[in-house]
């Protein structure tokens, strides 16, 4: 009994200690430290909201749109937000699958961070804001999520722009697209003047990428006010968006459809075709009329998000990789259409212009015959109609002439190599420094290359020249034993600039690589002005108001080391392929009364495949206008598949219509359907 009252005692001390400990808390709360509670408990704080820019459109020269914006309901999600959830938000995404129709599973890929594994789709920006998942919502479903918040926490659904190309697949690889901006990104350029959200969108490639920080404008800040819940209250402040400026290109929409058209065509006409490309040129100021590459894609399917399929597929050989421009980035053996640099070194090397050459059906380069096209000899020529008739042994001659000269097998200590160096005057082994990203060298070989070669594979060569390549001999045995008796040859001397190197590259085989980007140029410069310019798409910014920021012009690089003489004699030479020369059955049809067509045909060997086709143009003749090159990868011999695809962007270019073999002028003689922009004299853009 005394041990029970006992412990009650000391209960009720307990309980006493416990309430006056309450009690001098209560005291402290309010009324010593009350008016601090009660000012941060109707504290108002204050958030700063950053309101992206709408992005400026992309137009062709004549004012159509090539990229513009339209707008859509969006839903996003703020992942953030769902992870703080006791179940981090599966209720929230099992309701928000429910109101958009879509399943649970697809909306957590979308919120997931693109990473090593990850597969798409995924989210590639910042993790710490909203995420779209959803950019096809109708208004009922944005409605329904917009008046129920409390079941949606951390999801909203607004209005955004979003890109769109009426072109479809016209010029995608040269337009770009666009994805969000990660996190490292964005501290990357934390220290830079430009504003970035979690939700802003960069150029990945293409005009949007290298025009991304004119287009993108100016991001606004709304500063809000916000209660202990995070509740908006108020706007106190508001600055609002600058919208990006226009990029207005050189680009003609209409050309562009046909030059997209023509090599669709042209891929179709040649069985084992993979690839092509075409370029069209403006020869007075190095712009860009057209740029199109097969097979091509819709850049919309950027929009949204992508899944893994899709990206894979865009990369994939088998599906001919759409994302690479061959325009810009393949790099292809040129065939006879280098032939315009290799007469150029000629006459700089001192072979007389006027002068008589024999074109033998075989040429013996050292102690190996190479063979004309055919084997067929064609008598003593001019170097007018050795261009005319492409007779490759009068180059492999020259190039031959040119290898004693310098030295042969054992080198001066000072070379010459008038065709390398010819070569590179051209601009060929280096880009052309157009506005877009990724643009491939191309490749010059020369004696140093060879030699550079040699010593970064002469371990793996001599290695194969030991053990051989027995994964080779299961299918093939012939070929495998060549390629063990030349990894024993190029083990030994494979450092020797041989004849056979010579002569291959007098007439752009070998190791000679060229883009159809690095062609076209180096052809504007031979039938224009002597001056090789860096082509570019982009031709001018503007204000959404049509106010002028800057214009854009293709700058000289350097100047053809040859005369004006010279390059008139190559010009007339080349002014006669389409009538009378290779192209001419092509061309059968064609009013060259009203508008002529010069250039070159080219036809190079790739081993295992079928020849690259090539032709590159320019018309007229008399005043050249414009440069169109087409290149078809394994598409045969340049008459058959480029040159047909050159003639109908010419139709195109000049409005002519094509009937039964024949075309028909539409147009006066002379007139392009496609003119260049123009600005006017006060700073605006005429559109």
């Amino acid at each position: 009994m005394i041990r029970m009252q006992g412990r009650l005692v000391v209960l009720q001390v307990l309980v006493v200690s416990l309430l006056a400990l309450l009690a001098v808390r209560l005291w402290q709360v309010q009324v010593v430290r009350g008016e601090e509670f009660v000012a941060a408990a109707t504290e108002t704080r204050t958030r700063d909201v950053v309101v992206p820019a709408v992005r400026g459109q992309i137009l062709d020269s004549a004012g159509r749109p090539l990229v513009r914006n339209r707008t859509r309901l969006v839903v996003s999600v703020d992942r953030t937000s769902l992870n703080r959830m006791a179940d981090n938000g599966r209720v929230v995404i099992q309701r928000l699958a429910s109101v958009l129709g879509r399943r649970p599973k697809d909306l957590r890929e979308r919120i997931r961070a693109c990473g090593p594994g990850v597969a798409r789709p995924c989210w590639p920006g910042s993790p710490y804001h909203p995420i779209p998942i959803d950019d096809h919502v109708t208004t009922r479903e944005a409605l329904q999520i917009l008046e129920r918040q409390e079941e949606f926490p951390g999801v909203t659904a607004e209005v955004q722009a979003v890109r769109e190309y009426p072109g479809e697949t016209a010029g995608a690889q040269a337009l770009g697209y666009l994805q969000p901006i990660t996190q490292a990104e964005m501290e990357k350029r934390a220290g830079s003047k430009a504003v970035f959200s979690g939700v802003d969108l960069v150029g990945r490639d293409g005009l949007e990428s290298v025009y991304d920080s004119a287009l993108r404008g100016v991001p606004g800040v709304r500063r809000v006010q916000v209660d202990r819940l995070g509740k908006v209250i108020g706007v106190e402040r508001q600055v609002p968006p600058t919208p990006g400026d226009t990029l207005i290109t050189s680009i003609d929409a209409k050309v562009q459809a046909v030059t997209e058209k023509a090599l669709a065509e042209a891929m179709k006409s040649a069985p084992q075709a993979d690839g092509a490309a075409g370029v069209v040129l403006d020869v007075k100021t190095g712009r860009v009329v057209a740029l199109a590459s097969a097979p091509t894609y819709d850049p919309a399917i950027w929009t949204g998000g992508i899944s893994e399929a899709e990206y894979q597929r865009l990369l994939s050989g088998k599906a001919g990789k759409p994302l690479v421009s061959r325009a810009i980035k393949g790099e292809f053996a040129p065939g006879s259409t280098f032939k315009v640099s290799s007469v150029s070194a000629m006459l700089k090397d001192g072979y007389p212009l006027h002068g008589h050459y024999d074109c033998p059906g075989s040429f013996m380069v050292g102690s190996r015959p190479f063979n004309n096209f055919h084997g067929i000899g064609l008598g003593t020529l001019t170097l007018h109609t050795a261009l005319v008739k492409s007779c490759d042994t009068i180059f492999y001659k020259a190039a031959y002439e040119q290898w004693l000269r310098d030295g042969g097998l054992k080198p001066k200590a000072k070379t010459k190599e008038p065709m390398a160096a010819m070569a590179r005057a051209f601009g060929f082994g280096s880009p052309t420094g157009i506005d877009l990203p990724g643009e491939s060298s191309g490749r010059i070989p020369d004696r140093r290359w060879k030699k550079d070669l040699w010593a970064a594979t002469k371990a793996d060569t001599c290695k194969r020249a030991r053990t051989g390549y027995p994964e080779v001999a299961k299918s093939d045995p012939g070929r495998a034993a060549f390629l063990k008796r030349l990894a024993y040859e190029n083990c030994l001397e494979g450092y020797q600039w041989r004849p056979g190197d010579a002569a291959n590259f007098s007439i752009g085989q070998g190791d000679v690589l060229v883009t159809p980007l690095q062609l076209a140029a180096a052809y504007a410069a031979l039938v224009g002005d002597g001056r090789l310019r860096s082509p570019r798409l982009g031709w001018a910014l503007v204000r959404p108001d049509g106010t002028m920021v800057k214009e854009i012009k293709a700058p000289v690089v350097r100047k053809l080391p040859i005369s004006a003489t010279e390059r008139a004699y190559i010009k007339g030479a080349l002014s006669e392929v389409a009538s009378d020369g290779t192209a001419a059955g092509a061309f059968t049809g064609f009013p060259m009364d009203k508008v002529k067509v010069g250039g070159k045909t080219g036809t190079a060997e790739v081993y295992g495949k079928t020849d690259t086709s090539w032709f590159a143009s320019f018309a007229p003749t008399d005043k050249p206008r414009f440069v169109v090159v087409v290149m078809v990868s394994q598409g045969g011999m340049g008459a058959q598949t480029a040159a047909p695809a050159v003639r109908k962007i010419y139709e195109g270019i000049y409005g002519f219509t094509s009937t039964g073999g024949r075309t028909r002028a539409a147009l006066p003689a002379g007139r392009p359907a496609a003119e260049p922009p123009m600005i006017k004299r006060d700073g605006t853009v005429a559109r």
